[in-house]
């Protein structure tokens, strides 16, 4: 309950922000979308360093923007004191469908040795389609370890499963 709690002060602090920055403009509240990334993966990082969540993803992004992103999101990053790793070639499970990611790249964020068990989830994945044994189990098996990773509740990583299931 207590990383809830925590989460639930952040979003109430966001809401806050833009909220006051709204009510003080007379005009609507606009923002670019690489502020925006930036503004997300800054929560995340934040999120990380604070032990709510172990792996954090930014948004699918094109290389192009990843480009204008990673120079600032370096910064947010380093500032909250986690690490991150670009990813090129998403880990495809049922938690998402494919297309949210593919061609995309991905900013994951993350403390200590995560990054190493992402990256055995997708050896060990890529590994059970090589031997022709990535069936219905394997699938379920590798999407609810990714989940976790995510820090996604049970119920949570059981619900994507079964709307991206093919």
């Amino acid at each position: 309950m207590k990383k809830l709690g925590i989460v639930t002060t952040i979003i109430s602090g966001f809401i806050g922000i833009f909220s006051m920055s709204t009510v003080a403009q007379d005009e609507p509240f606009e923002i670019d979308a690489r502020s925006a990334h930036i503004g997300a993966i800054g929560a995340f990082a934040e999120m990380v360093r604070l032990d709510v969540k172990r792996l954090a993803l930014g948004s699918p992004v094109s290389p192009a923007e990843m480009e204008k992103v990673l120079p600032h999101a370096q910064k947010v990053i380093e500032h909250n004191g986690v690490e991150y790793f670009l990813e090129t070639d998403f880990l495809v499970t049922d938690l998402y469908p494919a297309a949210v990611t593919d061609g995309k790249h991905v900013l994951f964020i993350y403390k200590g040795e995560t990054i190493q068990e992402y990256l055995a989830l997708k050896k060990e994945q890529s590994d059970l389609i090589e031997k022709g044994t990535y069936d219905k189990t394997a699938r379920l098996k590798i999407a609810h370890a990714f989940g976790k990773l995510l820090s996604y509740p049970k119920k949570t990583i059981s619900n994507l499963v079964i709307s991206n299931a093919n």
